[in-house]
């Protein structure tokens, strides 16, 4: 496997953390460490051959997430006027470079992808997406995505992260994930979601029952944010879905690859997988318009 990139890799610092990007791959956040420890988990390995398969950083998941199928074929999808496409599961954007700008303060940056050849046969849209980085403070990063319709016809997307938190495999037990108001689903193997189950306000991390699972948020924007806590670690991470002039974030994923992963990812997403069939937090974006979704992680020392 290949362990060295193909192409530089972006760091932006401010104080004890440090933010690594490859814009060119998918405009990916790699890691964020805060006084070189990581908080976000990027292996030692990776395999740069394929980067849209390696497990860290953060993916960036548009213009849709999740699987969505048609006649049980995984990775397509039939528009309005009965047309089916070809699109992967997660979209396309985690495959494809970015254009990057960093703030004038170093301390953010924006990456760009633009509609192109490469994605207008499976997603027949002028679009303009960008992920936008921000370091609040040196525990605090700011994260917004933001997509535009550059064309004539209402735009179908619900975009979403993949945050992969870093967390031996053995500190599951001692972790916790706390969350607001909520309600349980997830995808069954026909593609079609499950019916609602009560949600809980508090899991452990070793428990499978909430691998791949969907927590819907209700209320939203919800009522307190969501927090992982990781004694082991000495520290908590909170995710603040509830920013000013932020779209409504629909759910949260819980997911990890298997047993001995050490990461658990924890993603807010607009939607759930095939929304662009069932509906469930599919958006239509105006001709001309422009709307953004929000949210910021803090990371806190525990006593």
């Amino acid at each position: 496997m290949e362990s060295r990139p193909p192409q530089d890799i972006l760091e932006l610092s401010s104080g004890a953390s440090t933010l690594r990007f490859a814009p060119w791959a998918g405009g990916r956040l790699l890691s964020w460490h805060i006084d070189g420890q990581p908080v976000i988990h990027w292996p030692e390995h990776a395999n740069w051959s394929q980067p849209a398969r390696i497990r860290g950083g953060n993916p960036l998941l548009f213009p849709f997430l999740g699987r969505h199928r048609v006649d049980g074929q995984i990775g397509r999808w039939r528009d309005a006027q009965g047309v089916v496409r070809d699109l992967p599961m997660h979209g396309f954007a985690r495959d494809l470079p970015f254009s990057a700008q960093i703030d004038d303060d170093g301390r953010g940056v924006r990456m760009t992808l633009a509609d192109s050849a490469a994605t207008r046969a499976g997603y027949p849209f002028a679009f303009r997406f960008e992920a936008a980085y921000r370091l609040v403070d040196e525990r605090t990063l700011e994260v917004s995505l933001t997509t535009t319709n550059r064309g004539t016809e209402p735009l179908p997307w619900y975009a979403g992260h993949h945050f992969y938190f870093a967390l031996p495999h053995a500190q599951r037990a001692q972790t916790t994930l706390e969350l607001p108001p909520t309600t349980r689903r997830h995808q069954l193997p026909d593609g079609s979601i499950s019916a609602v189950e009560p949600g809980e306000a508090q899991y452990r991390l070793d428990d499978p029952g909430i691998v791949d699972r969907f927590h819907i948020l209700n209320p939203t924007p919800p009522s307190a944010p969501v927090r992982m806590v990781a004694p082991a670690l000495h520290r908590s991470v909170t995710i603040d879905l509830d920013r000013p002039d932020s779209l409504p974030w629909y759910a949260v994923t819980t997911w990890t690859e298997a047993d001995d992963s050490d990461f658990y990812c924890v993603e807010p997403w607009l939607g759930l997988p095939d929304a662009i069939h069932n509906g469930l937090g599919l958006r239509l974006l105006a001709p001309g318009a422009s709307e953004t979704a929000v949210l910021r992680i803090s990371v806190d020392a525990l006593a």
